[in-house]
């Protein structure tokens, strides 16, 4: 079961992308502001958004979400937003010389995690600097997922 964190009740999740932990090791977290459109705002109110196969990227000196999906907001007519446009990430200077740094050296990943509205209704992102984990790596960790559910199960049934 995943572990709260302090301030997630005040927080809407809108997006989660649930298979990044499962293909990447996590190795750091950061919350990062994106730039949206009208449109694009309250058609994540709606809830319908995905961020599963999107990832964060280096151009131009400044971070992007690319091929993540926000649907068009139905009422909007002519003034709908594209749903697969690239998106700009709003992060310090020092952090994004950090991401940068273990990108190019490390051949470390940013991904997404989820897409969220925060206590004072922005959205924002939370980012992971993740390492992309071998086949059996994965195979690992689905072991432990096995084992940790027999194991509740027997001390369902034995308590």
């Amino acid at each position: 079961m995943a572990q709260k964190r302090p301030g997630d009740a005040n927080r809407k999740v809108v997006a989660e992308n649930r298979k990044a932990r499962f293909n990447y090791e996590i190795e750091d977290t950061l919350e990062a502001g994106i730039v949206l459109t009208g449109t694009e705002v309250k058609a994540l109110r709606l809830g319908k958004s995905m961020i599963a196969e999107s990832y964060a990227s280096f151009e131009g000196g400044e971070l992007w979400l690319i091929n993540s999906y926000v649907p068009e907001y139905l009422q909007a007519n002519r003034f709908n937003h594209e749903p697969r446009r690239r998106r700009k990430l709003l992060i310090h200077k020092r952090e994004m010389a950090r991401l940068s740094d273990a990108v190019s050296k490390d051949g470390k990943t940013i991904v997404p995690l989820r897409l969220y509205f925060n206590e004072d209704g922005r959205a924002k992102l939370e980012l992971a600097l993740a390492r992309g984990k071998k086949l059996h790596d994965k195979r690992e960790t689905e072991r432990k997922r096995d084992w940790d559910r027999q194991k509740a199960r027997l001390l369902k049934t034995a308590g």
